[in-house]
């Protein structure tokens, strides 16, 4: 598909590239016209992706691959940033890697933000598995170089019968975001789990780790499965505060078949008011049919941004 002027001029500032770095820490060129701050999660289209382990794939669905998700993302919601699951990728060899970026190109797309599981707990009594978190972190860190993608999120793994701690994570996550300098790849943590991810708990994490490269990406309903209300904006917020290239944008969520929603508008607010200048990547997680709900939430968002 041809790139308007405008399209074209976004492409390249949105590259970590090392003269993009600033001294201090990353300085991403973010987009400031409304449709560019749009980006697209391939998580929102989990049940019609061609994957090899994908247990939420509909058996009934006309299946795309994960290298035609750029274009399917382009012609059908108009959205050219991509966000990429890692879980979602086939493989992370060269070859793969280099098939996808090409698709990625021809689409007129970037991908800005690669979220992760890293295969065991930066918070671990065994220094071993908290050293494997920390390896597994860095080869995505690589993967997302090699995709031109400038960040990463990384999950927090739970421990059974542990609870989160902030200094064990904090010096894991300090050697993770020293790489992150070395490289041009800005880390990114989610609240996506109640119980190692709490926001508040993100927020100490990276208040002791201090690193320009270590940031916050705010869901907008993850914090809402407390059943608390209060609690989740009060979330949102303190992760926008501490936010800086990327957050979920999403409206429900489903809690053993029971959905849960959150206002949209009062969310972008929030977002606005913390001075938030990154991506909103559309993240349906809803109940429906996938192609109408992921396109009206688009829309929504759209119309607030």
């Amino acid at each position: 598909m041809p790139l308007s002027r405008r399209d074209f001029l976004a492409l390249p500032a949105l590259v970590a590239v090392p003269d993009l770095l600033a001294a201090d820490g990353p300085a991403l060129h973010l987009p400031s016209f409304a449709d560019d701050r749009l980006a697209m999660a391939s998580y929102s289209l989990r049940t019609v992706l061609e994957l090899p382990r994908n247990r939420a794939k509909d058996p009934k669905a006309d299946l795309i691959a994960l290298v035609d998700f750029p274009k399917v993302a382009r012609e059908r919601f108009g959205i050219w940033n991509l966000e990429l699951l890692g879980q979602h990728f086939p493989s992370t060899e060269p070859d793969y890697l280099k098939t996808l970026k090409d698709a990625v190109t021809r689409a007129g797309a970037v991908v800005v933000n690669l979220p992760t599981s890293v295969g065991a707990s930066f918070y671990d009594p065994d220094a071993a598995k908290r050293a494997l978190a920390v390896a597994n972190s860095k080869k995505w860190m690589d993967t997302s170089l090699a995709i031109d993608c400038p960040s990463v999120r990384l999950h927090i793994q739970q421990v059974k019968g542990v609870a989160p701690d902030v200094a064990l994570t904090a010096a894991a996550l300090r050697e993770v975001a020293a790489y992150g300098a070395g490289k041009g790849v800005v880390v990114n943590l989610e609240n996506d789990d109640l119980g190692s991810e709490d926001a508040f708990f993100i927020v100490k994490v990276l208040e002791a780790v201090n690193s320009p490269w270590l940031w916050a990406l705010p869901d907008f309903c993850n914090s809402m499965l407390k059943g608390e209300e209060k609690f989740n904006y009060d979330a949102v917020a303190a992760l926008f505060a501490k936010a800086y290239n990327i957050c979920h944008a999403k409206d429900s969520e489903v809690d053993n078949g029971k959905v849960v929603r959150v206002d949209l508008a009062r969310t972008f607010a929030i977002a606005k008011q913390a001075g938030y200048k990154g991506f909103f990547s559309v993240e349906w997680e809803g109940q429906g049919e996938i192609w109408e709900e992921t396109t009206k939430l688009v829309e929504t968002c759209r119309k607030y941004l």
